[in-house]
């Protein structure tokens, strides 16, 4: 499973295979025309087309100190010669004297903006003179479709309130209007999203009510109260419409997940299910117990487990994050 840190991981690293070869091939240019700084701003201006999505071009001496223009499309702008670097963030780390090396990602200086900013030793008959840096807007780099890896979803876990967590076990589930009416309230549910376009939908049965995302206007959300979920007449709402093709979750799952949340409910009276939602579109799952912990997670990892996994017996786990 993909985590956060795993992404940013793949996607610096697919940058980093871009670029290192042309700005290589910079380097090797701005080597041949060190130290005279109007000849490297030349260098740099006509290599910018080799770099897809750079919006900055400079160099630096040993001590930090900038031998270039800050270099753009635009032009260059002789202002930062002679300028410190020493600290900006890329140099309060250890420099690439071979390859490439990429920054963590920083607000710029010079553009105000959100960037990453990639490093390269530039040598001469192998003695090292400087280096060069390519900055990137990260809103640029991430309309790359270069750089974009899969969106994989991976189990985590969250801690709620320790306050709830301490009293856990001196309460006991009160029953809900949705516990009244746990059948047809699961059975409303999964026809909505199988049949209306409903692609996410959060029930909280402690409170008895449910909200619902529709394909068709994804940018609001539709509350009901159970008794409203499981008026027939619910289906005058939202119009008809087919299954979309494009879900990771198997339509045929639906009902399994819903069925599982309502086993959960009433698995335990102190360790029970108070919300729980799940996406059709992303394959996700969400869950908060009473103890007021959460968990998200892929509706595989999530059907793969049995009721007493969540009451605490031992289980096999594929991975688990705990936040």
């Amino acid at each position: 499973m993909t985590t956060l840190q795993q992404t940013i991981l793949a996607k610096k690293a697919a940058l980093a295979e871009i670029v290192a070869a042309p700005f290589a091939r910079v380097a090797e240019r701005v080597g041949d025309a060190w130290p005279d700084a109007d000849a490297i701003d030349e260098r740099l201006r006509e290599s910018l087309s080799m770099l897809p999505n750079c919006q900055l071009l400079y160099a630096w001496d040993l001590n930090g100190i900038e031998l270039s223009s800050m270099v753009r499309a635009s032009g260059p702008d002789p202002s930062w010669r002679g300028r410190n670097l020493s600290d900006r963030p890329y140099l309060k780390n250890h420099l690439p004297f071979k390859g490439v090396m990429l920054s963590s990602v920083y607000v710029s200086k010079y553009t105000f903006e959100y960037c990453l900013t990639v490093l390269q030793a530039v040598r001469r008959d192998d003695q090292l003179l400087g280096f060069i840096a390519a900055d990137f807007a990260v809103n640029d780099l991430l309309r790359d479709p270069r750089i974009s890896v899969p969106n994989k979803v991976h189990w985590q876990q969250f801690r709620g309130d320790p306050s709830v967590r301490g009293t856990v076990f001196m309460q006991t589930r009160t029953p809900s209007v949705f516990d009244r009416y746990a059948n047809e309230s699961i059975f409303a549910a999964e026809a909505l999203m199988r049949e209306c376009g409903v692609f996410h939908s959060h029930v909280h049965f402690s409170s008895g009510h449910c909200s619902l995302w529709l394909l068709d206007d994804p940018h609001n959300y539709h509350l009901h109260d159970i008794e409203e979920l499981i008026n027939p007449e619910m289906r005058l709402v939202y119009r008809a419409r087919p299954y979309a093709e494009n879900a990771k979750t198997k339509e045929f799952d639906i009902i399994r997940v819903l069925e599982q949340f309502r086993a959960l409910r009433f698995l335990d009276e102190t360790i029970y299910l108070r919300s729980g939602s799940l996406n059709v579109m992303n394959g996700m799952v969400g869950l908060t117990f009473s103890c007021d912990g959460s968990h998200y997670m892929s509706v595989e990892d999530f059907l793969d487990r049995d009721l007493t996994f969540w009451i605490g017996a031992p289980a096999p786990m594929r991975q688990t994050i705990t936040g």
